[in-house]
């Protein structure tokens, strides 16, 4: 929720040629807004559901339209536009699972004449999967070279990874838990900053040993792939249930900041024995004490970001979600079973025509 990225993106038979570029922060009322129904998802009347789904589709057509204009490229020369759309739930654990992501699609296809494919999860879980996470068989796709056992870790406000073996065994991947998402809420509560740049204020504090034994006590830890959480579960309220005001502010911030390295650091040692390469992508790439951590963690291995593998790790998820769309259109799969546990592999999203 720190903003919308948008990509002009063309493919090859292996290769991405990234045309142009965007990027724009939700305005405040609407950021707001979100953050206030992902928290308290019973209080959002449906009319304030609704009308969130057209504003924020209204600001995605607007940020297509933006990178649209910067190329030169006019909607009827898009073959799609892929929309992920803005989760305000993720539940694939229910006893009716589903995952709701908002952003109109009419308003963007309208917007923009161009076609428009979102609604990118229901038929993984129609298949009896998580619905996520989506961008692994992206990562095959790109990164899989087939010399080296490879990981990718993603970490936004969740993290999660793809293991890529060398041999060309199933890929899995799966979410860790916290990204940046619990330090972003602790320095907005704490300093009321939006995130914590270059991950200063973390590496000012000591990690709490006691503290982080707590955290990684969740459940949620324990859990064999596949699975996938998100801000219904590791949310403000998650961190209210420990015992931390009495603690010095930079040193639980330091903490929450060991518990994503080593959670991720964890799921690596644990799931993917063997690797050798690790490649980080998202905004938890510019979190220089976050990498440091997880460096730390993973001392046989070698950690950097995808740019040495060929693509800025600020643009690979608009990108994974464009190479999603090209999937749906041209009528191919898009999940990979052995990653959300989907009974088989099916052609993801919804179309929608200007």
């Amino acid at each position: 929720m720190d903003g919308i990225d948008a990509v002009l993106v063309s493919f090859a038979d292996s290769s991405v040629d990234i045309r142009a570029t965007h990027s724009a922060s939700y305005p405040p009322n609407v950021k707001t807004a979100l953050l206030a129904a992902i928290r308290e998802p019973l209080d959002v009347a449906l009319d304030s559901s609704g009308e969130l789904d057209r504003t924020v589709g209204e600001h995605f057509r607007d940020a297509a339209l933006a990178v649209m204009h910067k190329s030169g490229v006019a909607g009827q020369d898009i073959v799609a536009i892929g929309s992920h759309g803005q989760t305000l739930r993720h539940q694939p654990n229910v006893t009716e699972p589903y995952s709701l992501q908002i952003g109109n699609a009419g308003i963007i296809a309208a917007g923009t004449n161009a076609t428009t494919v979102t609604n990118f999860r229901e038929a993984d879980i129609a298949a009896g999967g998580q619905g996520a996470p989506l961008v692994p068989p992206f990562h095959q796709w790109l990164f899989a070279a087939g010399i080296s056992n490879r990981v990718i870790v993603n970490i936004g406000g969740i993290a999660n990874i793809t293991v890529l073996p060398a041999d060309g065994s199933d890929v899995i991947g799966f979410d860790t838990g916290p990204g940046n998402g619990l330090m972003d809420v602790w320095i907005s509560r704490q300093l009321g900053k939006p995130f914590d740049p270059q991950g200063e204020w973390s590496a000012s504090g000591t990690p709490v040993e006691s503290l982080l034994a707590d955290f990684s006590d969740d459940a949620y830890f324990r859990l064999s792939p596949p699975k996938s959480t998100g801000f219904e579960h590791f949310n403000p309220k998650w961190l209210q249930k420990f015992a931390i005001d009495h603690l010095g502010a930079a040193d639980v911030q330091a903490t929450l900041c060991e518990l994503s390295a080593a959670t991720i650091a964890d799921a690596i040692n644990n799931h993917a024995t063997d690797t050798q390469e690790v490649f980080v992508c998202g905004g938890g790439v510019h979190n220089a004490e976050l990498m440091r951590r997880l460096q730390a963690h993973l001392t046989a291995t070698s950690v950097a970001s995808t740019a040495a593998v060929g693509l800025d790790p600020d643009w690979i998820e608009a990108t994974a979600f464009a190479w999603l769309a090209m999937r749906t259109m041209q009528g191919r799969t898009g999940n990979l079973p052995s990653v959300t546990g989907a009974s088989y592999k099916v052609v993801l999203g919804d179309i929608h025509s200007p």
